[in-house]
């Protein structure tokens, strides 16, 4: 048997799909966690960091594709799978050996009637691994049989599955925003994007929502789910967790009176 048959008897039938977009400090360690799928797909939205070139050595399957929201692009991403099971990872993100076991004891033993996995995740913020507030536990479906699910949603999209979801014990690790600026860039951003996707779903601005929601977002999460507990990176959290709320909805209300204006004002 030749080493590369070899090499491919140790991989699991499993295709893996990743999105990138200028992912240099994190895509290496990312794809270096993939080396046990037997199918790497690499989708990048134009990457001028030295992404795409870094990917080029650990996939043949890397694609281009101009980024056109959330839902479609991870769509896209996963239509190029070939593989029954198939499974996401974002370009921040790192699949450690426990979880492989456990996804490799799952397939090995058999997952008859079951057609996807939820899995939780542990996030590296600031210096430490968080365990409280409202990033943990957190998770979502991220294994699942190709044919059984569908990316759904705008911003926040995630994959639905048409049948039973089990549970993965096993993390998987997400090193998330490089510093707090980079975590203010990534506000302004997804703020933008959450105000345009309720202005689009027909949504109605609210001054209750813009006074109280970021306040009880905070009290949640610092206090009822316990962030204190995180020391100073977790009161980072939620404050900034408060200041996107804040932020989302300010947002909103501006294009809803920009809406309002231009209809007053009619055509020019």
């Amino acid at each position: 048997m030749s080493i590369m048959t070899n090499k491919m008897a140790d991989k699991l039938p499993v295709s893996v799909y990743v999105l990138t977009f200028n992912n240099l400090r994190t895509i290496e360690r990312c794809l270096r966690s993939l080396h046990w799928a037997e199918e790497l797909v690499v989708v990048d939205s134009g990457s001028t960091d030295g992404t795409y070139e870094a990917c080029q050595r650990y996939t043949e399957k890397l694609y281009r594709k101009a980024f056109q929201g959330h839902r479609d692009q991870y769509q896209y991403a996963a239509d190029l799978t070939t593989k029954e099971w198939i499974m996401f990872v974002d370009a921040d993100e790192e699949i450690p050996p426990e979880l492989v076991e456990e996804i490799k004891e799952k397939l090995r033993k058999g997952v008859k009637g079951v057609d996807g996995f939820f899995v939780y995740r542990q996030t590296h913020y600031l210096g430490r691994w968080i365990r409280y507030g409202g990033w943990y536990p957190d998770g979502e479906i991220r294994l699942y049989r190709r044919l059984k699910g569908r990316w759904e949603g705008g911003l926040h999209a995630k994959v639905v599955v048409n049948g039973k979801v089990d549970t993965l014990k096993s993390k998987y690790l997400h090193y998330t925003y490089r510093d707090i600026s980079d975590q203010i860039q990534t506000i302004d951003k997804y703020s933008k994007i959450a105000a345009e996707d309720m202005a689009q779903s027909g949504e109605r601005f609210s001054l209750f929502k813009l006074f109280f929601h970021p306040p009880f977002r905070f009290i949640k999460e610092y206090f009822l789910k316990s962030g204190f507990r995180d020391g100073l990176p977790g009161l980072i959290i939620a404050v900034a967790t408060m200041f996107y709320v804040f932020i989302k909805y300010a947002k909103f209300w501006e294009l809803s009176a920009l809406s309002k204006k231009e209809k007053e004002d009619g055509p020019p």
